[in-house]
This record gives C-alpha cells, structure tokens and sequence, in this order.
C-alpha cells in the first residue's frame, strides 16, 4: 500500500498539496466565524450532487418539466428528498453567503491586498442569486412561471441592452419550450461552471493572502488541522441539520400546479427577492427603473468600491455600517411585502385557490397524465374549473353555499337562486318549502317572486295535511330521480317504489305538476319548464347553454344570459359548470 501511495505522490505531490492543504498556518487559531466559507462550499457541493442526481429524471421541455418534476416528488423513490434537499440548500446557500460578507467586511478581510478575492466573492454572491432565480422556473408550476415573467419583464427595463437580453433569455416571443431550455443551460450549466471557476480563484487568492487575523492576538497562531478543519465540520453539519428539518417538515420542496398562460396568477418571488418586489412598488409607471435598476446598482457600486473605501478607518466604518443599513433595508422591506401579503384578502384568496389546484393535479396525475401535458388534467377537470367559470359568469347573479364557488363574496345582488346541491332532494325541498322559496336562497331575487303560479301554488301546500304532504315528499324524491345524481344512485335505487309513486303524484290532480310542466310522457299545455330528466346532465347543459329556449323559460326567461347561443362559454366550459354543479367530477387515485 505504500509503495502504492509513494509512486501516486511521485507522479502528482498530493502529499506535498494536501499537507500545504491541511497545515496552513490560522493566525490567532480556529474560529468559528471562519467556517462561513466552508459551508458556502459544503452547500454548493450538495447543490451540484443532487441536481446531477435530478438531472438523471429531469425532462426541461414545456410538455415535460413539470410531469418530469411530479414524478421526481411523488413517485421516484426518495424523490422528493433529493428534491428538498437541493431545494432548501440553494435557500441555504443565500443566507450562507450574506453571514460570510458580512464576516470578511467586519473583519478587514476585504482590504488591500485582498481586493480581487473580495470582488470574486461579491461575483460568487450575484451568480448564486442567478442559480437561483433560474432554477424557480425548471419545475414549470404556476408559481415559477409567473415569478420568471416578472423577473425578465424587469430586466427588458434595462437601457438600452434590455430588450435584447430579454429576448436571448426568453428564447421567443412568448414564453415557452425555448425560455425553459435556456433557462436549463443557464442552470445546469453556465452558471454553475461559472462558480466552479471564481470558487477555485477565491480559494487560490484566500490562500495566497492568508486568513486576516483580529488584533491583537489573543492567542497563538495554529495550523488549519484539526481544529478549524473540526469547526468548519461542525458548523456543516449544523447547517445540512437545519436544512434536512425543512426538507422533512414540507416533506420535500413544494409543486404548483402545471404552469398556465391562460390561468392569471398573482406571483411572488421568493422570500429572498421579496424586497426587491417591494421596492419595486414605490416606484409605480415609468419610475420602475430606478427602483429595479438604478438603486441596485448604485448599492452594488458601493460594495464593489468597498476595499478602495476601507483604507481608512472612517471608510471602514462606513463599509460596515452601510452593510448593517441595507441588511436592515433589506430585513425591512421583506417584513413590509409579508405584512402586507397577510391583509391582503385578493392575495390570500388566490394563494388558497392555487394551493387547490396544486393538490388536485396531484390527485388527477396518480391516474396517469395525458400526451398532451398534467395542464389538460386540471382544464378537464370539472371540480377546478367549475367554481372558476361559476365564479366568472354565474356569480353576478346566483351564489353557490353563499358564496361565488372560490369562497368569495360577491359585490351583486343575489338575483337568483343558491346553486349548491342543485337538483337532490334537499334542494328541491328547499324550492318547495312555503317559508323558503321566496327567500334569497331560490327565488327572493327573482322576478317569479311576485308574479308566478309556482309560488302561489307552493305557498298554498303550508295548508296540506299529512297525507298531503307525503305525496309532495314523494314528488320531490321523483323529480330529483331525474337527475341521476351520483351522489343520490344508492339512495335511487333503494327508493324505486317511492320514485314511481311519486311520478304518479306528480301527475296527479292534487300536486297537478303536468298542469303547467311537461315530464317524460305526459304533455301540457302551460309555460313552465321542461321537467323531464330534470337536472341531469343533458337538461343542465341545455338550460346553461339558453334558458329562454322553449324547452325552459321562452320568453319568460328572468335575465339568464344564453351562454351558449352568445358564445359566452363554450360547450366544453358549459359542462364544466354543469359536472360541478351535479359534483360529477373525476375522483382520486389512490396514492402508491
């Protein structure tokens, strides 16, 4: 093994490297606030491991990151840790690298003749920040979509060069397969080798300078091992403890839902841009530049200037009191955009909505995603976009359980009924009950409340007597029959004797409900609504689609839009609302 050892040291002299290494000389001895640097390059070397590691399942196209990111999460073994672990270190690495700065700033460590390793470090500092903002956008979410359309619309602001470098980082003229491809290549590729190269020359130049000691010595001066090469492990695995306490607590990193132009999405940065984000608002219109770009680089000049600054002792405090200001700026500014996120009810809504929407995706994809990409998943899927399109067109007028189908409240006036459970047996209890049908919750808002036949007739059924009342409870349960809801087939099924008395009432000359309505066979003579097949799919689509079509209202029609024959929704979004009403909708696979 020796002579193994000797004849690698003849070739190379690692030993000679690995003692210069090992043995360098600490002034004043360990510290541990020199291990800063070492977790900066303990954190870029899990970085590189677990997104090599990424890469192997990784597909960076507009059709594929986010299936590809999916897959990684949820069904790669160990995915998702691997996943949380690159996450929360890049998150790491941000926090690493303004301790370090502010360590080598207190200390002198950025004076004469350490100036070009202290710019190297600063070079360090923007490419990190780069490896970030381009890794927010490969898993293709929503949220990483929207947050990159901020981003390089900032950067298109730029004078003169900004368009140009927009369009180079864009790839096109909307975003697409080329911006994540590009982004991929920045990210995977010439950021990172970018790193590597000033990671090599700040260690080369920190070595040749030396460790700037505090004075005076406190005591004596020692070799790099094992006591700072003990430090530095320590604080490692400090750091890699408190990462590995996120990645278990989010169990891995978090997933939008599919990115979606069509989709609007109220985007934030992530915590460590959010300042920027905030800046970015006192500077409304035209003014923008000088927040996102004029400020900015004024604060980089300043801290590029810093070791010409730091030759005198008055320039030093400056340095270190202007880097205490603008990490309380900094500080600030993040409190403000939180604070101000939690009280606003619109931001707060739609985080709940995009939260909805990330956890149904995941519950549609266990079934197996489509050639055309996990976002035709969620625009087929009645239970997202059913609210969505109720909320958009049906909101103005009709509620669902109070609301306008996202949880909102709207500013209209109720107009029309409350949709929820339409069609069961409870709503059409409701619609028929003396006390409530002229009630906000059905008809109140409506133009039948005063002048319809079908509210004199249920305001007369208060007088019925019990056995009265038994064929109107038999009639509710015969016309919810008709629907066919999912929800009600148990129950359909064990009541067929009561479905078919009810029919029977329903024509009768006590209810008389054929008097006015048509129902299956039976015709009639009067202007009420068709009530064959009453609330199923078909006759929900249809009455969606035109509620003045002589099947339904005619001319009676109280001021239900004809979404369908105006092309206000198509007919695929028509059954989207309709699916949801009836809570048709597509249930999860079971997890693996």
């Amino acid at each position: 093994m020796k002579a193994s050892l000797d004849w690698l040291d003849n070739r190379t002299g690692y030993k000679k490297l690995l003692h210069e290494t090992l043995f360098e000389n600490v002034p004043g001895g360990a510290r541990w606030r020199y291990a800063w640097g070492s977790t900066l390059v303990f954190c870029f070397t899990v970085q590189v491991v677990t997104g090599l590691f990424l890469w192997l399942a990784y597909s960076p196209s507009s059709q594929t990151a986010w299936e590809s990111v999916y897959y990684i999460q949820y069904e790669m073994w160990g995915g998702w840790f691997l996943r949380g672990l690159h996450h929360f270190t890049a998150q790491a690495m941000t926090v690493l690298l303004v301790f370090h700065l502010m360590q080598v700033v207190i200390d002198g460590a950025y004076k004469a003749p350490r100036e070009v390793n202290f710019w190297t470090g600063v070079l360090l500092l923007l490419l990190t920040l780069a490896l970030s903002l381009t890794g927010y956008l490969l898993p293709w979410d929503q949220k990483g979509y929207w947050a990159t359309a901020v981003a390089t619309n900032i950067a298109a602001i730029t004078p003169v060069i900004g368009p140009a470098v927009q369009t180079i980082v864009v790839g096109s003229a909307d975003y697409g397969h080329h911006t994540i491809t590009r982004f991929f290549a920045l990210h995977a590729g010439v950021i990172p080798g970018g790193i590597i190269a000033f990671i090599v020359a700040h260690i080369y130049l920190f070595r040749r300078h030396g460790i700037t000691p505090k004075e005076p010595r406190r005591r004596p001066d020692a070799a790099f091992w094992p006591d700072q090469v003990f430090r530095d492990a320590v604080v490692c695995l400090a750091v890699l403890a408190v990462i590995l306490f996120f990645v278990i607590r989010h169990h891995g990193a978090p997933l939008d839902a599919p990115a979606d132009p069509s989709e609007p999405y109220d985007a934030r940065p992530e915590w460590y841009f959010l300042f920027l984000f905030q800046l970015l608002k006192y500077f409304p219109g035209t003014t923008e530049i000088i927040g996102a770009i004029i400020l900015p680089t004024i604060l980089m000049g300043v801290l590029i200037a810093m070791p010409y600054l730091g030759r005198w002792k008055l320039g030093h405090r400056f340095n270190v009191a202007f880097l205490w200001a603008m990490l309380g700026g900094v500080g600030m500014l993040t409190y403000l955009a939180m604070a101000e996120d939690a009280k606003n009810v619109e931001y707060q809504h739609g985080v709940q909505v995009a939260k909805r929407d990330a956890a149904r995706v995941v519950e549609l994809a266990r079934g197996g995603i489509p050639i055309t990409g996990a976002v035709t998943l969620l625009h087929n899927d009645s239970l997202t976009q059913g609210p969505k399109l109720f909320a958009q067109n049906c909101a103005s007028c009709h509620r669902y359980d109070g609301h306008d189908g996202l949880g909102k409240q709207p500013k209209d006036e109720v107009s029309g009924a409350d949709l929820k459970g339409f069609g069961s047996r409870e709503w059409i209890s409701g619609l028929l009950d003396p006390a409530r049908i002229d009630t906000p919750q059905y008809w109140g808002g409506t133009h039948f409340k005063e002048d319809s036949d079908m509210v004199k007739f249920v305001k007369d059924t208060a007088e019925y007597n019990p056995a009265q009342k038994e064929e109107l409870r038999k009639a509710v349960i015969a016309l919810s029959a008709e629907a066919k809801l999912g929800s009600q087939a148990a129950a359909d099924v064990r009541d067929a004797k009561l479905i078919e008395d009810g029919k029977a009432a329903m024509s009768g000359t006590l209810l008389g409900c054929t008097d006015c309505h048509k129902f299956n066979e039976v015709d009639n003579a009067g202007d009420g609504p068709d009530l064959s097949g009453y609330g199923s799919r078909e006759w929900l689509v249809a009455f969606i689609s035109d509620a003045s079509h002589e099947r339904f209202y005619g001319e009676r029609n109280d001021r239900m839009p004809a979404f369908g024959p105006d092309k206000t929704l198509t007919e695929h979004q028509i059954g989207l609302v309709a699916d949801w009403l009836r809570g048709d909708w597509a249930r999860p696979a079971p997890a693996k």
